[in-house]
Formats: structure tokens, sequence, C-alpha cells
């Protein structure tokens, strides 16, 4: 087969966008929670079981324990059976964990009948669908890092950045347009225990609203795992696997064919050394990778973005999806201004930027709630400048960055850790979101909670941009192979 000296964009724009599909998967499986998570508290909480908050939290988060798990095992399944083939298994995961979520009842237990095991049950459900979001979470930016050119990798896999946030704002008008002129269910405390105000017009909420924002996964799941069967493996795992031939085709189409051969002779400059430890490059990249997935969940965001309208109903907001989708037009719009500047700009700036602006909408949240008398709006515009914040920076870059930095030799297993850490930080922030919002503290009552959560995400914010400004090095037009040269430099020193 003959290669033109240019290559094909559209050749590789269409591996990239099937590849980005699994970050879109990977927004809408964590973020339908945010629509569904009341009219499910409300279903559960008709159980001859005491449904409490903390028990809310762990369900709401309990896909993040699979993420930790896909994460684990995403190393192992990349290097073992391809990158192509174990987002295949994601997207299966996705699919059947939309379809139990919907139905967790499904040939064991009484339909519409709330009991601890069926609790077990969904919950399952929602950790296998977890497995898919842990393995696209690592593989997916890898995918597109090992395929992309040097001079367009980090706009690339920023796209699938803006995929998970697109996403989310999908599932936020899924959530939207499925709950339609239906009520979610007012949840309050009533001699100190949590009681469903007005049941009967939350009904159909409680009953099948929720059940319906999950089941809507199962479309874009089935999709992805079709194409994803169209896409080649990429090249330097080709190459790592001795398959020269396919990996030099892939390549020329991508890149054209003098090029490709030059790539090809980096890629097998470092093959030999595929058995390499995890350590060989010393401590210091490991710790880096892992520390940038830390803080990208640490700031918070995700307590934001997993209960959202709930935020939104206690700043006073008579409709808090309107407020909900709002925010997901703007973080696409940040998004995208990653997108067009990653390779401008570069990475460390975007991610000392962007952690100064969500410490000050973090901070102004907290001050909202900590002075009386002002403006509701205020807290809203907080919320927003702190949610944009995190998508031009540490959404986006954290990906870029995980993608890039590692050796390709331990690549596979380098990830998979750094990966696993983020979602173990994701599960920690997320299931302690609620019972720390809703802390009491004299006078003060539950505003106590919310200026405590937002002062605290605002200092680690300070801590995450002199952690880069100090530590985290730019690999902006750095070929993968450049920055293995990076580390052993390093060490050496």
């Amino acid at each position: 087969m003959v290669y033109t000296d240019k290559g094909s964009k559209a050749y590789l724009f269409s591996i990239v966008m099937v590849a980005v599909i699994g970050g879109l998967l990977f927004g809408y499986d964590t973020a339908v929670i945010s629509g569904a998570e009341k009219g499910l508290q409300a279903f559960f909480m008709g159980a001859d079981f005491a449904y409490t908050d903390t028990l809310h939290g762990i369900t709401c988060s309990s896909a993040l324990i699979g993420c930790i798990i896909g994460s684990a095992l995403s190393g192992f399944l990349a290097s073992n059976l391809g990158r192509k083939r174990a987002l295949f298994v994601a997207g299966i995961l996705f699919f059947l964990s939309a379809l139990g979520s919907y139905d967790p009842e499904f040939l064991f237990f009484e339909k519409g009948v709330p009991t601890f095991n069926l609790l077990v049950a969904f919950n399952l459900y929602r950790v296998l669908g977890g497995i898919g979001v842990g393995l696209a979470s690592a593989i997916c930016p890898m995918y597109i890092a090992e395929v992309a050119p040097s001079r367009i990798r980090g706009t690339l896999v920023s796209w699938n950045q803006f995929a998970i946030i697109f996403g989310q704002l999908v599932v936020y008008f899924v959530n939207f347009m499925i709950l339609g002129s239906h009520v979610n269910p007012v949840i309050d405390l009533v001699n100190g225990v949590n009681q469903i105000l007005n049941p009967e017009a939350a009904r159909w909420t409680i009953a099948t609203g929720w059940r319906l924002m999950f089941v809507s996964e199962a479309f874009p799941a089935g999709l992805f795992a079709l194409l994803v069967l169209l896409v080649p493996e990429t090249p330097r795992y080709l190459a790592l696997c001795g398959k020269d031939e396919k990996a030099l085709a892939i390549l020329s189409r991508i890149n054209g064919s003098q090029e490709a051969k030059s790539i090809l002779a980096d890629i097998k400059a470092t093959a030999r050394e595929k058995t390499e430890r995890l350590f060989t490059y010393g401590g210091l990249v490991i710790f880096v990778g892992i520390m940038l997935s830390v803080f990208q969940q640490a700031v918070g965001i995700n307590a934001v973005l997993y209960y959202a309208p709930r935020i939104f109903g206690t700043m006073g907001m008579e409709n808090p999806m309107v407020q909900t989708v709002m925010m997901g037009i703007v973080n696409i719009l940040f998004t995208l201004l990653a997108v067009f500047t990653v390779e401008k700009w570069g990475r460390k700036p975007l991610l000392i930027y962007g952690s100064a602006g969500m410490a000050i909408g973090a901070f102004g949240v907290a001050l909202c709630n900590l002075a009386a008398g002002l403006p509701p709006l205020l807290s809203v515009v907080s919320i927003m400048v702190y949610s944009a914040s995190f998508m031009f920076s540490w959404g986006p870059i954290c990906w870029v960055l995980i993608a890039e930095i590692f050796p390709n030799t331990i690549r596979g297993a380098a990830v998979a850790i750094a990966v696993a850490f983020q979602w173990v930080f994701n599960f920690i922030v997320s299931s302690t979101f609620v019972p720390m919002y809703n802390m009491r503290l004299g006078e003060m009552g539950d505003k106590f909670g919310h200026m405590f959560a937002y002062a605290l995400y605002g200092i680690i914010c300070v801590v995450a941009a002199i952690f880069v400004w100090k530590l985290v090095p730019e690999t902006k037009g750095k070929t993968l192979e450049e920055m293995t040269a990076l580390w052993k430099n390093r060490r050496k020193k």
C-alpha cells in the first residue's frame, strides 16, 4: 500500500473521535447521578431500613469504587489486550451498567419494592459502570496520545476532556427533559430524621424518573462499543509487541511515509526496554503523575458536578436544574479555551492560572455563607468562576500531562496507578461532600458546612498551584520519546 508524505488528517481525526466517545461516556456516567440522586434517595427512604445521608453519599459515589478498580486494571488490560480491545471491554461495561441501574430488580427482586438487598444490587450495577469509566479514563487519553503527532497531541488529548464535559452537559439536558413537568422530591430534616415533603407531587420521579436517567446511557454506550471495533490498535503498542509493519502502516496513514519511518525508529529505540520496572526512571515521575491526579480531585470539582442541583437549591434558586444546565454550557465554553490554547500557552501556565481562578471562586462561595446579607447571585457567580477555571485547567490539562509525562515502557502501569489515585480521591471527595456540606454549628446552622467545604477546597487550590510551579515539567512540543530522555536526565542529576 502506498502512502503520501502528508498523511491523512481525516483518518487521524476519525479514530480520535471514536476514542473521545469514551470520554463522553465517562462524563455521562459520572454526572447522570446529579439529576437522579434525589429521586433515588426518596425511593430508598421508603425501605425498611434507615437510609441516611452517609448511606446516600456512598450510593451516589459507588460508581467511583468501580472507577478505582477499572483504572487499576487499565494498565494490565492495555498491556495484555491492547488499547483497542480494552476500550471495547469498557463499552460493554457501560452498556450493562445502564441496563442494570434502570432495572436493578431484574430476575431477583420484586419491582418497585426498596430493600437493602436491592440497594446492594443497584450499587453493584453502578460499580460495573464505574469499572468502564476507570478503563476509559486511563486508556482513552493514552490511545489518543499514542496515535497523535507531537505537534497537536495536547490539542487532541484535550478534546477528550471536552468530550467528558460535553457528556456531562448532554446528561444535564437529558435529565432536564426526562424530568419535564415532574418535580424532584423535597427532602428535609424533621425532628432529626430525613423525610419527604409532599411525596405525592414527586411520585413519578421517585418511581420512574431516576430509572430513565440511568438507562439513557445505554444508547451512546452501545454505539461506542461498535465503533471501537473499527479503529486500529495504536502504533506504539504494535511496535512494543514487535508488529513493526502494522505500526508503520498506521503511522504512515497518519503522518506520511517519511515521517512515519522516523517516528517508528524512535519508538523502536525504547521498545527494547518494554520490561522495565516502574521506578526505572526514578520515583519523581511517578510522584508527579500521582499528585496531578490527587489535586485534580482534591480541589473538589466533582462535589459540584455531582450535586449541582442540590447546591443551587440551597442558594435559593427556584429551578436548580436551569442553573445546572447553564453551568454545563459555561463548562463547555471554557474547556474549548483549553483546547485552543494548550499548544500555544503550554500546560503549566494553564494549570497555575486555573488554580488561582478556582481559589477565588471557592473563597467567594465560602464568603457568601460566612457573611450574611450578600445576594444569592454572588454565590452562583462564584460557583461558575470556580467551575469555569477548572474546565480550562485541571480538567483537560491533567489528562494531557498524565498521557504525556511517562516514558513509553512504563506508561501503561504508571497511568494505571496515577488514574487509580484520581478515582480514590474522587470517591473521598464525593462521598464526604454531603455530610460535610450539611454540617451545622451554632447560629450559622448548615451555612457553616457550606462555608467550611469551599474554604477547604480553596486552600487546596492554592497548594496545587505551588506544586505545579515547583515540580511539573512542561511537555509542550515534546515527543513521547523525548519525555523518556527528560526523566533519564533528571534521575542522573
